[in-house]
């Protein structure tokens, strides 16, 4: 370890001002000490908005689980930006995210991006994930909710014949089904997994009644339930699995004599992946006079932005990540003032307290130490 050191130390000396990890760099781009990287390894374009982006990741990344995250960072007018995106492949394959074009970043991606360029990274996470002993599985998903998904079914299918899949997948036009054609191609190759397209166009919303999505799986009750898809719909899908669970208490059926435990006759469980928050609760505020201390910046704020849109558009460098009150990266000391959660109305006025920009909003008057 001593010798290693020293010729560290050697190199460093030969190459000032320049850092042997940067000669690294030229030969290896994914090659960083500070920033986890990935180069593109191929752009398909899935839909006339949509494309998937595959991508070789350097030292430092872990392997992901089907149906998780990462942060994806890139550069727009010299200023790094991080958005999170579902990993849409299969969790022992090249990784790949799945991104529509919406918004700055995703705009950039889609339409920009192409083979050996550069992606900023951070190390897969997020809990929606396959059960560790996957059977009957109903997946409900609309629009890009597909993405994470298709990463389980890519990895589940193919290798686990005891596993039985249902697909209820809504999108208004078939043109715009991001992995229609693979999804109709897997059906076909493999009988453990059953696909139902729905197209609003044609159909309207999907109705989140038990009789409807009986029509589409008839013993949907008796299935672990995934849903990943836009607020509505997720509410909706909530909505039904809560009234089920509401009977099925109902008619829960006494075990042994009076006062004993009760039991439900049957029931489905249902796991949520959320693209979005509701910020609604804590809106309708007062804001205030939001002052960016480092930047010397003031800017008057009302109380339903988040703090995160509001020092991005006066120009200050905000740290971000998902941008919906998971994976606080945006997390910064309140200096002074009082925030509100848009989330649930709550108000934070402790100086130094550590706040999420991307789901707080000015309560009146708010000092940040940025």
């Amino acid at each position: 370890m001593i010798r290693f050191k020293k010729l560290a130390r050697a190199a460093s000396a030969l190459t000032t001002p320049l850092t042997p990890e940067d000669f690294l760099s030229l030969f290896n781009p994914v090659y960083s000490s500070r920033q986890l990287r990935g180069v593109v390894t191929r752009v398909v374009h899935e839909t006339e908005d949509s494309a998937t982006i595959y991508f070789r990741p350097g030292s430092g990344w872990h392997a992901h689980q089907a149906g998780q995250w990462a942060r994806i960072g890139v550069e727009l007018d010299g200023v790094r930006q991080w958005r999170s995106y579902s990993l849409s492949n299969a969790a022992d394959s090249e990784p790949a995210i799945t991104v529509k074009d919406a918004g700055s970043v995703s705009h950039v991606l889609v339409r920009d991006t192409k083979p050996g360029d550069i992606l900023f990274l951070a190390p897969p996470q997020g809990d929606f994930v396959l059960p560790e002993h996957p059977r009957s599985l109903l997946m409900l998903t609309a629009g890009s909710g597909i993405t994470p998904v298709m990463s389980m079914i890519r990895t589940l299918i193919p290798r686990r014949p005891d596993a039985d899949v249902v697909l209820i997948n809504s999108n208004s036009t078939p043109e715009r089904s991001v992995f229609r054609e693979e999804l109709d191609e897997l059906a076909d190759q493999f009988p453990n997994l059953t696909v139902r397209h729905w197209f609003t166009s044609v159909r309207g919303r999907l109705d989140f009644t038990a009789k409807a999505i009986a029509d589409l799986c008839p013993d949907w009750r008796d299935r672990a339930a995934y849903a990943c898809g836009p607020e509505s719909f997720l509410d909706d899908a909530e909505d039904l699995w809560n009234r089920e669970a509401a009977l099925e208490t109902a008619r829960a059926v006494p075990i042994g004599g009076e006062g004993a435990a009760t039991r439900p006759s049957g029931g489905s469980t249902l796991t949520i992946e959320r693209f979005s928050t509701d910020l609604t609760a804590g809106a309708g505020h007062d804001g205030g006079l939001v002052t960016f201390e480092q930047s010397d910046r003031e800017v008057q704020a009302d109380g339903a932005t988040p703090l995160l849109d509001v020092g991005e558009d006066a120009g200050v460098l905000m740290p971000s990540g998902c941008r919906m009150g998971i994976c606080h990266s945006c997390l910064i000391p309140l200096r002074a003032g009082a925030v509100r959660d848009l989330r649930t109305g709550e108000v934070h006025n402790e100086p130094g307290q550590l706040i999420q920009t991307c789901v707080s909003a000015a309560a009146g008057p708010v000092n940040l130490d940025l």
